[in-house]
């Protein structure tokens, strides 16, 4: 017996968040004001004692009558939206502008929208023009008229959503699927995630995703080519774990993995945030600030170190200053591996390139290298960007061209 679900409302959803979230600043605002004061308090003596118990007073009733006329305003908006929703609810992520905005709350608390049940929260899914397709039969037959054999499916990076592959596009709005389509007859296929959860629980919606369309596509497939943004490749290279693991139909069709921009070995920014939460929380004045930087999502948190697999999260104290070590996962078997990594200077070599990467991955990272840790990427099989930034791989013609030579080089 199928069960009917309650339609989600993502505009009420967000005006309730954002309500909870000022309600938060105002306490947090006051946990600051509250250590200064102790700190100056303290250094007075016992002599500041009677001025101390009316200013704690005083404050208390002043950001607790803040805290109290936010949720009262919230409970009016959340009224006035609800009186006002009629037929189907507003959907903020089938349009540009709202997918763009809840992209990047995904990103930074998706997994606690998930936890919560937030109708903020997006399973996993193929989108073509912001609407979701469903992975049954008909539904794709209906959305990809001219199937074509030859997949490739586009997974976009941390606080994106599918809509970023066409950031740079010029007045012809070509993208990379659209010139494989054009060049290479594949049907590219765009997906959308909640990058704010775990890259190995992406990594299995991934893998799941892909069995239920190779199944229901609407002609036999043949190959399977993945792309993957920043995030999106240590996603894909998740996903061809689990699926391998679990002798998935489709993980036997991928002929090719190509990431671009990917942080393999971790992002710097990453590590920085992970050692200023700890940081400002050591002290009363910026402890609020450190409980802020605490609420990152999982998805940020596994960019420390690139981490691909459960084990590497779970049981593990998420604010220990010195990171264990990250599980190596092979690459998969059958497919051939690329990756490009870029650097703000023309030279990978320039000590600006090395310290700065493309501003958010090192090149040396994108390409799998570190100190300690390599992954067995063949140097042949990647390339370097020079003078770019990380949204540039987005849609670069230079990329274009080495992404069309690598899906139409034969495999065997």
């Amino acid at each position: 017996m199928s069960v009917s679900r309650r339609a989600p409302d993502e505009t009420r959803a967000l005006a309730r968040l954002a309500f909870d979230e000022l309600g938060g600043l105002a306490g947090g605002v006051h946990g600051i004001h509250r250590a200064i004061a102790e700190r100056a308090f303290s250094a007075v003596g016992s002599g500041a004692s009677p001025a101390r118990t009316v200013h704690d007073a005083v404050a208390s009733g002043a950001y607790g009558a803040v805290r109290g006329a936010t949720r009262m305003v919230g409970l009016a908006a959340d009224a006035g939206l609800r009186s006002f929703t009629v037929g189907e609810p507003r959907w903020l992520s089938s349009s540009a502008g709202g997918a763009a905005a809840l992209g990047a709350l995904h990103g930074l608390i998706g997994d606690g929208l998930e936890r919560e049940g937030s109708d903020l929260q997006e399973p996993m899914s193929v989108r073509i023009a912001r609407r979701v397709v469903p992975t049954d039969g008909d539904s794709l037959r209906d959305a990809f008229r001219a199937a074509s054999p030859c997949l490739v499916v586009f997974l976009h990076g941390l606080m994106e959503t599918e809509l970023a592959w066409r950031l740079g596009a010029g007045a012809d709005g070509e993208t990379y699927g659209t010139r494989l389509e054009r060049d290479l007859g594949c049907t590219p296929l765009y997906l959308r995630y909640n990058s704010g959860r775990h890259i190995s629980e992406n990594g299995r919606s991934l893998a799941d995703l892909l069995e239920e369309l190779v199944a229901a596509w609407p002609v036999d497939v043949q190959q399977l080519a993945l792309i993957g943004h920043s995030m999106g490749g240590l996603v894909t290279r998740s996903a061809c774990h689990y699926a391998a693991e679990r002798d998935d139909r489709w993980v036997r069709l991928v002929r090719q993995v190509a990431t671009l921009g990917s942080p393999h070995m971790g992002a710097p920014l990453a590590q920085a945030v992970h050692w200023l939460s700890v940081g400002m929380g050591l002290l009363p004045e910026t402890r609020a600030f450190g409980a802020f930087l605490r609420r990152r999502s999982a998805g940020i948190r596994d960019l420390r170190q690139g981490s691909l697999v459960d084990e590497d999260w779970r049981g593990r104290d998420p604010e220990a200053l010195r990171a264990a070590a990250c599980r190596e996962v092979p690459l998969l078997e059958g497919a051939t591996h690329y990756f490009v990594g870029a650097t703000i200077t023309h030279s990978p070599g320039h000590p600006v390139g090395r310290l700065l990467g493309d501003c958010l991955v090192l090149e040396s990272s994108a390409s799998g290298r570190s100190r300690t840790r390599r992954i067995p990427f063949r140097s042949e099989h990647g390339m370097h960007l020079g003078g770019a930034h990380h949204l540039t791989l987005l849609n670069d013609p230079t990329v274009y061209e080495r992404l069309r030579e690598w899906l139409a080089t034969p495999v065997g």
